[in-house]
């Protein structure tokens, strides 16, 4: 590759990454050998290994957007479905009318795949799609025959992957990881009945994806733990836009965005990206740029209570994934408190032959070294504890580990102080169904594919694929509605009750009830976001106006940075009321001819929030169209932190089309309150 073609003038975006180890570039083979990708497909740029002043100096060419170095992130089911309404056997809901997304072909940018396992199985497929022009790329124990009529291409990009990341990886699209694999079949697995958590009996039942006719395109692009550097990232969506996907799953702790995902966007594919696993802590949402789809995690309607017997015959219930039962861990053990279970804390305790309860949080202690002390079981005390589970599992063949609220933790405590010898029993878990979800789409404890098993996992990371395979279930059934159309149709459906007409709660530091920071529009109702009625739609060239300008100041941005408040999204948000402000927003009718809708504002505590026009209506043969304004006006003058609301339209029928309000007032300008 000639290395100055790169600055062509036909090139419609030129991007560099630079990788954090040199070469010498100097010399024009220098500059040849020294290039890791070439991106060509979406859009145009390469990723090179360059000395700093050899970017300092390239950054200089009026043709480049910019240069900047490569950044390595972090790779972030049977009762799942159901709980979102999506039964297999269901007439006639979204899975059924979507004919289980037949043929639709998802990307996955992770850490490979598993192909032997049963959730890939080809049985009764017809042929490829003709129009994939997508490639089975070979390696270690990975050969053409990997790949199938399910799984139908595989890529692989390891050009930025670590020496320490590559150790005892298969150099192929094969999952050493296993996370890929887990997400894959959470997506588009087919059905595969009576497995359970490990084999033991947990979360027993049919595991299968959201659309489970679909076709998947694997890109591997994440190595060792978990570590997917940006420039293969990169090159992976550079490929699957020429590949021919028609969606984007990316279950990565991505922190920026990647420009490839604005232009697979403007190609027609929805891009998935999971939120990031930091909800503990405020304003640690990762990739959300407006082009994409963000996903939070939230819980089902799936416990797995476990009983805790004390010395006085009183039983209290934790929730562990503790099954492996041995003579010696089913008997009544000495009960021993730690404040913390750190290394320092455990020297000064006796805990061999003894159950600990740890008061400290579970990321700070060390299971190993409790095994190596002879301890015979854990009891973490915590609050939202339920993601903790398939953490936990890593205690199954040491010994029971079993995660409480604080009000249990307390009586075992006073249980623990009132006598000389405490004892205590724990039993093996067992699998419950019943109550209510908390926020966005489901993400703890699901149940999917590992290697040539099947297991728990957490996280926005499993959160992500189940609105991948909803995105996939929407395109097959309505092939002409754009991501932005998509997105909005998912948003502006989803609840912010749950199955019982109760608030849903976020499980924070502290539990309380979740807001649009929480869970954006709410928790998926993907039968309902077949038939939004009205929805946002956005032409993509306005999202790379909001690109371009967000890189940095140009002269041509000006006037346009005041009207980001009018990028069409499901969603509004004021981040600076000072006095007023007045919001432009326009819908498009999708459903049927003749409607009529009217406004209900729930205004944001200390603003005024009125709506012109409150009705808007569409007949047979007129727009499609209305655009309506919101006029926000500070009730009060303060520094204000965010304060939430929402604004629906609604239908003589049964359209609710609701979306997330933010507002935070202020008083200088220059003053930002961080809350």
């Amino acid at each position: 590759m000639d290395s100055r073609s790169t600055f062509s003038a036909s090139l419609l975006l030129v991007l560099v990454l630079v990788l954090p180890f040199f070469a010498n570039a100097s010399s024009r083979d220098g500059a040849m050998k020294s290039i890791v990708y070439s991106y060509k497909h979406g859009f145009s740029g390469f990723a090179a290994m360059l000395t700093e002043s050899q970017a300092e100096e390239l950054s200089k060419f009026p043709e480049v957007i910019y240069v900047k170095p490569n950044t390595y992130y972090k790779a972030h089911t049977t009762r799942s479905w159901d709980f979102l309404g999506l039964n297999y056997y269901e007439q006639p809901g979204l899975l059924k009318k979507a004919n289980y997304g037949e043929d639709v072909i998802i990307g996955v940018v992770d850490t490979g795949i598993w192909p032997e396992s049963r959730s890939f199985s080809d049985e009764g497929y017809g042929p490829v799609p003709a129009r994939w022009k997508g490639v089975c790329q070979t390696g270690t124990a990975f050969n053409a025959t990997s790949c199938n009529r399910k799984i139908i291409g595989a890529r692989w990009f390891s050009g930025d992957a670590t020496a320490d990341n590559l150790e005892g990886e298969y150099l192929s699209p094969r999952d050493f990881n296993s996370h890929g694999t887990h997400v894959a079949s959470t997506i588009a697995g087919g059905q595969v009945w009576n497995v359970s958590h490990r084999g033991s009996g947990l979360g027993a039942g049919v595991a299968r994806g959201g659309a489970p006719r679909a076709r998947l395109a694997v890109y591997k692009a994440c190595w060792g733990v978990g570590s997917c550097g940006e420039a293969s990232v990169l090159a992976a969506v550079d490929h699957a836009i020429n590949d021919g996907v028609d969606v984007l799953s990316l279950s990565l702790g991505l922190g920026t965005e990647i420009p490839g995902t604005l232009h697979a966007v403007a190609r027609g594919i929805t891009v998935v990206f999971a939120g990031g696993n930091d909800g503990l802590k405020q304003q640690n949402v990762g990739n959300n740029v407006p082009w994409v789809i963000t996903v939070a995690a939230s819980t089902i309607d799936r416990t797995f209570p476990t009983v805790i017997s004390l010395g006085n015959n009183e039983k209290l219930v934790g929730q562990s994934l503790y099954y492996e039962a041995t003579a010696s861990s089913s008997k009544f053990n000495m009960l021993v408190g730690a404040p913390s279970c750190d290394a320092k804390t455990l020297a000064q305790i006796n805990v061999t032959g003894n159950v600990v309860l740890c008061l400290e949080t579970y990321n700070k202690v060390n299971i190993s070294l409790l095994a190596e002390a002879g301890a015979k079981g854990i009891i973490f005390a915590q609050q939202g504890t339920v993601n903790l589970l398939d953490v936990l599992d890593t205690c199954n063949g040491i010994m029971p580990c079993v995660v409480v609220d604080n009000e249990i933790a307390n009586r075992i405590i006073s249980y623990g102080t009132n006598i000389s010898t405490p004892m205590v029993k724990v039993s093996p878990a067992v699998t419950v169904v019943g109550s209510g979800p908390d926020i966005a789409a489901p993400g703890v404890s699901i149940l999917a594919a590992v290697r040539d098993s099947y297991m728990f996992m957490s996280g926005t990371s499993m959160a992500c694929p189940h609105v991948s395979a909803v995105v996939a279930l929407l395109k097959s059934v309505h092939p002409d509605w754009s991501p932005a159309v998509i997105k909005s149709a998912i948003i502006t459906t989803a609840s912010v009750t749950d199955q019982f007409g109760m608030p849903i709660q976020a499980e924070g530091l502290t539990r309380k009830v979740a807001d649009p920071f929480d869970f954006g529009g709410g928790h998926i109702d993907p039968d309902k976001a077949i038939d939004p009625g009205l929805v946002y739609d956005i032409d993509p060239k306005e999202y790379t106006k909001f690109f371009d300008c967000s890189l940095g100041p140009k002269d041509d941005c000006e006037s346009y940075m005041g009207q980001l408040y009018n990028l069409n999204l499901p969603s509004i948000a004021v981040p600076d009321l000072k006095d007023s402000v007045t919001v432009w927003r326009t819908v498009t009718n999708v459903g049927g001819p003749e409607a009529t809708y009217s406004v209900a504002i729930e205004a944001p505590a200390g603003v005024n929030v009125v709506v012109e026009p409150q009705v808007i209506k569409f007949a047979i043969g007129g727009s499609r169209t209305a655009t309506f304004k919101v006029m926000f006006t500070a009730r009060q003058r303060i520094q204000g932190g965010y304060t939430f609301g929402s604004l629906t339209w609604l239908d003589d029928a049964t359209h609710s089309v609701r979306i997330p309000v933010a507002v935070r007032t202020i008083i200088q300008d220059f003053v930002s309150d961080t809350s």
